[in-house]
């Protein structure tokens, strides 16, 4: 069984790309491997020498087995549009990567609406099960199931190619393509649901996409901003949990655990684009003068995580510059999850009061994340307002849903509440 699942982390996204390539039917394609994932749940051990060919000749197998028993049916369906025929090949280090990109601007496609795009990458590409991505959107999982079946036959009626775009085509495609690929990541980074907190597989899988976009657009600043974002993060997988599991906050981490080749390599995808020192303080001047340069979300998000493993340690982190490029994202994206980033350096560089102040009117827009009471609590005990930070931790609590994250809470709510009766 733990072959089974090793091979479906992956293999999945790879071997799903070559058999819609061959099939040209991304339904099909995916059933026939589920197929094959279940055939091995039943035939290993022993485990097959190539594990990937073993599950791709099987899934070849159950695709013949279903047309031929569905054979008129399958003449009146449309199928992708591929450019050209690919005969059956073995699994392949140098034929998959292009695949799987492949696949990425399909599921991408803006015929399909962003949600099912989203829905559908994170399934195909991701490797989530239904069920999985279904929780992501808050909907049941028959829902998800029917949503992910009407995203799939639109490819197919609507002759959406299975190609990578070219020209300006790929320039219109790119923002839809990077944001569902840092998405993949998101999940990959900090899970949303379960008793991992981190699925190295999942977070791989972004950053091996993103490496393919970089090498098709290399000179996309905004395309490297990405892949270096999603290095930064990954580099300090080995310590963002103890032996024991638990969270283990950034100030905290041991940063010999970090990989600093990986640190390194993200810093040197930066450099040809790396920001200006940003003028310090939590209140930058107001809109940009006409004209004036003003980077990406991806960059900006990416100069912030080069500013925390840059630094010396925790204590040497400038976080007044960090504080400034939070304000100047959320200039940029209006987003409530910014602010909320933004409230955490503020506090650092000015207090915890005037993070506090940043949270005000937060909870309309998030109202189910978990994190916002979460950071209230902390900065409110830092306040020594600890009633208050005990409430706020039960909130977190509440909506909390993941195992690491509930117990790294439930620690700190309990050193309030000591504090308190102390």
């Amino acid at each position: 069984m733990k072959a089974v699942e090793q091979a479906y982390r992956g293999q999945w996204a790879r071997l799903l790309a070559l058999l819609t390539a061959e099939l040209r039917d991304l339904d099909l394609a995916e059933e026939s491997l589920q197929d094959a994932f279940a055939a091995a749940v039943a035939a290993w051990p022993p485990v097959p020498d190539n594990p990937p060919a073993w599950l791709l000749t099987t899934a070849r197998r159950r695709a013949v087995d279903r047309l031929r028993r569905t054979a008129v049916a399958a003449r009146k369906l449309p199928l992708l549009v591929v450019d050209e025929p690919r005969p059956p090949e073995e699994p392949g280090p140098r034929k998959l990567p292009d695949e799987r990109l492949r696949l990425v601007f399909t599921c991408c496609h803006p015929a399909l609406s962003m949600e099912a795009r989203v829905a559908l990458t994170l399934r195909c590409v991701g490797g989530l099960t239904t069920r999985q991505t279904a929780r992501l959107f808050l909907v049941s999982e028959a829902t998800m199931a029917a949503r992910l079946t009407r995203a799939k036959k639109k490819i197919s009626q609507a002759g959406i190619p299975y190609r990578v775009p070219e020209g300006r085509e790929l320039a219109g495609r790119r923002d839809g393509v990077l944001a569902v690929l840092y998405l993949i990541f998101t999940e990959g980074y900090a899970a949303a649901e379960g008793e991992r907190l981190i699925r190295d597989e999942s977070a791989g899988e972004a950053i091996a996409l993103a490496r393919m976009m970089a090498e098709l657009m290399p000179a996309d600043s905004e395309v490297r901003a990405l892949l270096a974002l999603m290095l930064l993060h990954h580099a300090r997988r080995h310590a963002r949990l103890d032996a024991g599991g638990r969270l283990v906050r950034l100030a905290e981490q041991d940063r010999s655990l970090w990989r600093h080749d990986e640190i390194a390599e993200a810093l040197d995808l930066l450099a040809p684009a790396l920001l200006p020192p940003v003028p310090p303080g939590p209140h930058l001047p107001g809109p940009q003068p006409p004209g004036q340069y003003l980077p990406g979300p991806y960059l900006l998000q990416a100069a912030i995580a080069a500013e925390h493993v840059s630094a010396a340690g925790a204590h040497d982190t400038d976080w007044e510059a960090i504080a400034g490029l939070y304000e100047l994202l959320e200039r940029l994206t209006g987003s409530a999850v910014v602010r909320l980033n933004r409230a955490v350096a503020v506090a650092e560089a000015f207090g915890p009061a005037r993070g506090l102040e940043l949270l005000a009117g937060l909870e309309a827009e998030l109202p189910r994340h978990h994190l916002l009471p979460a950071t209230r609590a902390d900065l409110l005990s830092r306040l020594g307002r600890l009633e208050e930070a005990v409430e706020e931790y039960g909130r977190a609590l509440e909506l909390v849903a993941t195992a690491p994250e509930r117990e790294f809470l439930l620690s700190r709510r309990g050193t309030a509440i000591q504090a308190l009766s102390g």
